[in-house]
């Protein structure tokens, strides 16, 4: 059953990966286009949502990033607690080696990042932007170029990929949870508790789910908290084992029911409304300013260097194992994919930087996370071609058929 979930995601997020690129060139597109001053008018936008005494008001970037983006980080602490309990981390011989290749893959990428502030002069808090994988896209462009290879390739990736989404959510709660208010904190604490106590009792159906969820999401907005963080802290509490009554697991309904729209429509909305970058009046300095090439260099240099270090550091000192059947080569390939940051990226970096979608630190860290995003998108793509190539070259012919 963990199989196939596992497959069923992956070919669902690779999938994904080319509506999140026709988003993000559809926002370039726009942005460059007559419709360009509607675009950003629009994003600024304000928009209450009003449900009796309870309201809600964003501009519509922000419900974006903050309504929409909840949904993603909610099917991304699901889809965790499921890996833990029941797939691929739930090994510890196969968790090691990818956990600490994400590991690496964070920490490298601010090492980057940092050691290039003081000769660029770029501001020392855009460093959270390069740490973050983007799932679909990296699943995307293996699925296109990779053909051939390991399938335990794309379990390495996926796994890694989670484990780095991890790390940004548990960066978000640190770095961009501030002005805490007392009371709706406490609420949102009360229903996380009273859904983990009714979650012991599996008894109830996804409507509780979804009002239980919904009121962890207003109650967030009103503490000031990362709705991100309580996302994830919600999935936690709902259960992975299947209800008596029907066999079936709230948890892997969840997934089932929630994924594709995060896929096809949360995604490309958070990319149509953060990959629209005006490159009117653009000049060379602002496509090489230090924000931009710090972002871009953490991305392409760092993500690879920390994953490939920190791989070949566990197969060596046999603490964990590389990918069954796959060479050093192919693992190289993954360790370039890992540098597309894209939505995870951007999203840290509207919070790293708030203010308008057009600001010139928004525009700069869009530069950067695309810049980053594409070089290691061509870097993976060509060395996975000659990696399956290779492959192919090497494969044993067919039997004949004896008949």
């Amino acid at each position: 059953m963990a199989r196939r979930f596992t497959l069923d995601f992956l070919k669902t997020q690779a999938a994904a990966g080319a509506v999140l690129g026709l988003a993000a060139v559809a926002a370039l597109a726009v942005a460059n286009s007559a419709l360009s001053p509607a675009y950003f008018t629009a994003l600024k936008s304000e928009h209450t949502l009003q449900v009796g005494p309870l309201l809600v008001s964003l501009s519509l970037s922000e419900w974006i990033k903050e309504g929409l983006m909840a949904l993603f980080f909610l099917i991304v602490g699901l889809e965790i607690k499921y890996e833990i309990l029941k797939g691929e981390l739930s090994d510890p011989r196969r968790l090691a080696t990818p956990v600490l290749a994400a590991l690496g893959g964070m920490i490298a990428p601010a090492l980057v990042y940092l050691t290039l502030v003081p000769g660029l002069g770029a501001p020392v808090g855009g460093w959270p932007i390069p740490l973050a994988t983007d799932i679909a896209f990296a699943l995307a462009v293996f699925g296109l170029v990779a053909r051939g290879l390991p399938s335990s390739l794309r379990v390495f990736l996926l796994t890694l990929a989670i484990v780095d989404d991890l790390g940004a959510i548990a960066l978000i709660a640190v770095l961009f949870s501030s002005g805490i208010e007392a009371q709706p904190l406490m609420l949102v604490l009360g229903v996380l508790a009273a859904t983990a106590l009714v979650a012991r009792l599996g008894k109830v159906g996804p409507p509780f789910w979804a009002l239980a969820f919904a009121a962890v999401w207003y109650l967030s907005i009103q503490a000031g908290l990362s709705t991100s963080l309580t996302a994830v802290a919600f999935a936690a509490t709902v259960p992975v084992a299947p209800r008596v009554h029907d066999g079936q697991s709230p948890l892997q309904e969840a997934i089932h029911d929630l994924h594709p729209w995060n896929a096809y429509l949360v995604l490309p909305l958070f990319a149509f409304a953060k990959a629209g970058v005006s490159f009117a009046g653009l000049s060379l300095a602002q496509v090489f300013a230090p924000l931009a090439v710090a972002i871009a260099m953490g991305l392409f240099l760092g993500k690879q260097a920390g994953v490939m270090t920190m791989t070949w550091l566990a197969t060596r000192l046999r603490i964990g194992r590389p990918p069954s059947e796959a060479t050093w080569l192919e693992i190289y390939g993954v360790s370039l994919l890992t540098g597309i940051g894209f939505t995870m990226s951007l999203f840290v970096g509207a919070l790293a930087f708030p203010g308008a979608v057009d600001a010139p630190e928004q525009v700069q860290v869009k530069l950067g996370v695309i810049g980053g995003s594409l070089l290691s998108t061509l870097a993976a793509a060509a060395i996975l071609a000659v990696a399956a190539r290779r492959r192919a070259r090497t494969a044993p012919p067919p039997e004949l058929d004896p008949r």
